[in-house]
């Protein structure tokens, strides 16, 4: 399958397009800082992490296969920047056709309804042009923003992994939420 020839995807107020070298900078802006990257299980990304991440090409054939997109608003409120965040697909079982979707914002893009939006047309497009059976998203217990999102699309609280993440010696919980392709109301 051409990903490429599929993309952008438009939702009402928002764009979502593959990165290019030149979001960098933009990428790095959010996914360096602190509040970002913990509930990503991961530390915060160096400029050269963002950059690498970058350029990973799209695919979607092979267990691990990911589709990143930029989440860039029509008419960004003010504050927000014009690469507002990133929404990501991935491939984790290619027999099954299980996917895990996620997303990630600048702070500064928080509270307009651009991750539901964003996730929303991801999901969309994953259950159709994709044809995932199902989608899971895992979320921090204590992300409460990232757990309205799953709940706006319609997914189930499936799992409560308790103590099952271990960041800078404190442990994290975390649930595991899901939707099958025919429980998708878009």
């Amino acid at each position: 399958m051409d990903l490429l020839a599929a993309l952008p995807l438009r939702a009402p107020r928002l764009t979502l397009r593959p990165f290019t070298p030149e979001d960098t900078d933009a990428m790095h802006a959010y996914q360096r800082l602190p509040e970002v990257a913990r509930y990503l299980y991961r530390p915060p990304r160096t400029r050269a992490e963002c950059a690498a991440t970058i350029a990973v090409a799209p695919a979607w054939e092979r267990d691990g296969d990911r589709l990143l997109l930029a989440v860039c608003p029509a008419r960004p409120a003010p504050g927000v920047p014009a690469l507002a965040g990133e929404v990501s697909v991935n491939l984790r079982d290619t027999r099954a056709r299980q996917a895990e979707i996620g997303w990630s914002l600048h702070p500064g893009a928080a509270g307009h309804g651009y991750a539901t939006e964003a996730a929303r047309a991801l999901a969309a497009f994953a259950f159709t042009t994709l044809d995932a059976h199902r989608l899971h998203a895992r979320v921090d217990t204590e992300n409460t923003p990232s757990v309205r999102v799953c709940e706006r699309l319609g997914m189930r609280r499936e799992a409560h992994l308790v103590e099952n993440d271990l960041r800078e010696g404190e442990w994290g919980s975390e649930f595991v939420y899901g939707l099958l392709a025919r429980e998708f109301g878009g």
